[in-house]
């Protein structure tokens, strides 16, 4: 082990006097004028080894410290001096006691070595005359703490009010802020990499103004775009009851919209949070909005937006915080155009009308928007709309067809004795598919307290249901209905179905969610004929009850519920097949054996025709199941499961075709 620490500081010796040994690089000279006050540091950057190192006629070192009035001549004792040292650059400037340098402010000294570097311009300034800071176009985009600028140059603005150091933020060329007013002092630092070719600082100091809030970002937005900002020390808490304004500079031609996408609240003992709006013709200036609310949109013109913070609770002060996005876009075509939306007479229903894939996709920032207004300055991304109301809305979004509505429904039953004569119509109402929007699911969701099931019944149409693997019983059509039974312990997917089926009545336990989702434009034809009913009836024996009544000329597949994961166990499943009198149906299983070995209990399939000393045909799950049959009259086919093995799952799926009696003889 010794030996080993013995010969690694040798190699580090060793090291250390190649580098001192390599030929002489060029040779750098800094001088500081006393007058400008400023200060320069050369160090290794934190963590990195000292093998490279400067000297200064024969004396090495790795820290140099240049006051204002000193000179000096040093060079690098390696080749690559930018990967082991930063250089800080610090000009204090007074502008209390003495005049203040208005102007271009210059990057000084110049003929630096090229190392990454930190200009930093501390300059003092009253509180009664603050500083106003002018940015050369293109101006600067404020960014997220830890996010980098893509040419690794940026920008720190602090407002130095007394001792108390506030971060107004960080900030990247290439923006829309083009000037910065500050309450006090400021410490403003830029950030440059060492391969930088940037001469300029980019800001000058413009004026002495008494703003008598922290500080006034402004904001210059020009043709269609985009901009994020955030409140001072963002992430962190907002200065307690402090006042900043946002002013945003707008053409008259253009739209503005306001969108808080991460904000918090302090805990106030005095005041209230709240923004304030000061937008050009309003009858109410200024406009008091909570940080919950949705904010101003569609705004002409420009506009400010004020952040006012409270007397914060000494014990528990929590976080003020905002960040933000301001949209600028052109008026749209039909900004004028309103839709009647009538919910007067629905109720218990919400429609919601939302960017499609919401609301698991998030719109990118730098999406063209599209908005939906309830009034021409309350819009959204997203609009949630409540039964029992009548709303004028219109869209403020180029491509309609990147919309989608959504809507929930619920209905419920109390008393059996009222609910029961009762029958309810589950179509879409015409207030919703009047709209020039896509429907994307309609949802009703029925309740049922306990001995009252819920009966689903499709007089005219009929209930198709959907099987994967039988191409002629896909649902393929505009729409389908997806229904799912659930209680607290269980959740049953009955299945999917579409109308123009044998399905004419599904019973069911539980509560019951239908959702109704839409495909494709050919909806709002095919939804004229919607037939589907629901009712209230009594306590039913099975989980799950259909009654089938199959075309004459069709083969109809029917699978049992929860097909992906298979029955829960001891659910019972029926289905009551009626049989024409001219007719036979020939029942037939797409396997031969229930697939499932029993931990606890028997699994069944009972099969029995409704007739008069009619013999039921029963199967165990460790039986073969029954050979294709044919059946005379009206019959059941009842599946009990009991609790299989390990992961066993319970599926199985049979089959029902028709044939006249006359032919089924001659066969």
């Amino acid at each position: 082990m010794a030996a080993g620490q013995a010969l690694a500081a040798l190699l580090a010796a060793l090291l250390a006097v190649s580098a001192q040994l390599l030929p002489p690089q060029a040779s750098f000279a800094i001088s500081l004028r006393k007058v400008d006050n400023t200060t320069v540091t050369i160090k290794l950057k934190p963590g990195v080894s000292s093998i490279c190192k400067m000297r200064i006629r024969s004396v090495i070192r790795s820290e140099l410290i240049l006051k204002p009035g000193e000179n000096v001549t040093f060079t690098f004792t390696c080749s690559t001096p930018e990967k082991y040292f930063i250089m800080e650059i610090q000009k204090n400037i007074d502008c209390v006691s003495g005049p203040c340098p208005f102007g271009d402010v210059y990057l000084y000294p110049v003929q630096l070595p090229r190392l990454n570097r930190t200009y930093t311009w501390d300059v003092k300034a009253s509180t009664k005359a603050g500083l106003e800071l002018k940015f050369s176009a293109p101006w600067l985009r404020q960014i997220e703490p830890g996010e980098t600028c893509s040419d690794f140059i940026s920008y720190n603005i602090n407002s130095c009010i007394d001792n108390t150091m506030v971060n107004i933020g960080t900030f990247c060329r290439n923006g829309s802020v083009s000037r910065v007013k500050l309450l006090g002092g400021v410490v403003m630092s830029l950030h440059l990499p060492w391969d930088s070719s940037l001469t300029t600082s980019g800001f000058s100091i413009a004026n002495r103004t008494s703003i008598k809030r922290l500080c006034i970002i402004e904001s210059i937005l020009k043709g269609e775009s985009s901009i994020t900002l955030m409140s001072p020390n963002y992430p962190l808490g907002f200065p307690e009851d402090e006042l900043m304004t946002w002013q945003f500079v707008v053409p008259s031609s253009m739209r503005a919209s306001v969108f808080f996408h991460n904000y918090s609240l302090s805990n106030c003992e005095r005041k209230e949070e709240r923004v304030e709006y000061y937008i050009p013709g309003s009858p109410s200036n200024p406009e008091v909005f909570k940080l919950s609310d949705s904010q101003p949109a569609n705004i002409a013109g420009s506009f400010n937006m004020s952040l006012q913070g409270c007397d914060q609770d000494a014990q528990n002060p929590g976080i003020l915080r905002l960040l933000f996005q301001v949209i600028v876009q052109h008026p749209q075509l039909d900004e004028n155009v309103t839709h009647l939306v009538d919910l007067s007479k629905e109720r218990n229903m919400t429609v919601t009308i939302h960017l499609d894939g919401w609301p698991g996709r998030i719109p990118l920032m730098s999406e063209p928007v599209c908005l939906i207004c309830k009034d021409p300055r309350t819009c959204d991304r997203i609009l949630t709309l409540a039964s029992g109301t009548v709303y004028r809305i219109s869209f403020l979004c180029k491509d309609l067809s990147r919309l989608r509505i959504t809507a929930e429904k619920g209905i419920s039953c109390v008393d059996l004795r009222w609910c029961q004569r009762k029958i309810y119509s589950l179509s879409v109402p015409k207030a919703i598919l009047q709209l020039p929007i896509q429907l994307h699911e309609f949802i009703w969701k029925l309740l049922a307290p306990d001995l009252i099931n819920i009966e689903v019944t499709s007089p005219s149409l009929k209930l198709q249901q959907h099987v994967r693997d039988v191409p002629e019983q896909r649902c393929n059509r505009s729409y389908s209905y997806s229904i799912v039974s659930a209680t607290p312990e269980t959740e049953l997917n009955v299945g999917v179905f579409c109308p123009g089926g044998s399905i004419e009545k599904i019973q069911m336990r539980n509560n019951i969610t239908i959702t109704l989702r839409a495909f494709g434009k050919g909806f709002i034809n095919e939804t004229n004929h919607q037939d589907l009913k629901m009712s209230f009836v009594p306590h039913i024996k099975d989980e799950c009850s259909f009654t089938v009544s199959p075309n004459s000329k069709a083969k109809v597949y029917l699978q049992t519920p929860n097909w992906r994961y298979g029955l829960p166990p001891y659910v019972s499943i029926s289905w009551y097949i009626i049989v024409p009198s001219k007719q036979i149906a020939r029942l037939g299983f797409s396997k031969d054996r229930m697939g499932i070995a029993c931990e606890t209990g028997r699994a069944y399939i009972n099969i029995k025709e409704e007739t008069l000393g009619a013999e039921e045909t029963v199967r165990r799950e460790d039986e073969v199941l029954p050979d294709p049959r044919n059946m005379y009259h009206n019959f059941w086919v009842n599946i009990s499961n009991c609790k299989p093995v390990d992961k066993m799952q319970l599926t199985l799926e049979f089959w029902v075709t028709f044939a006249d009696k006359q032919i089924a003889r001659g066969m």
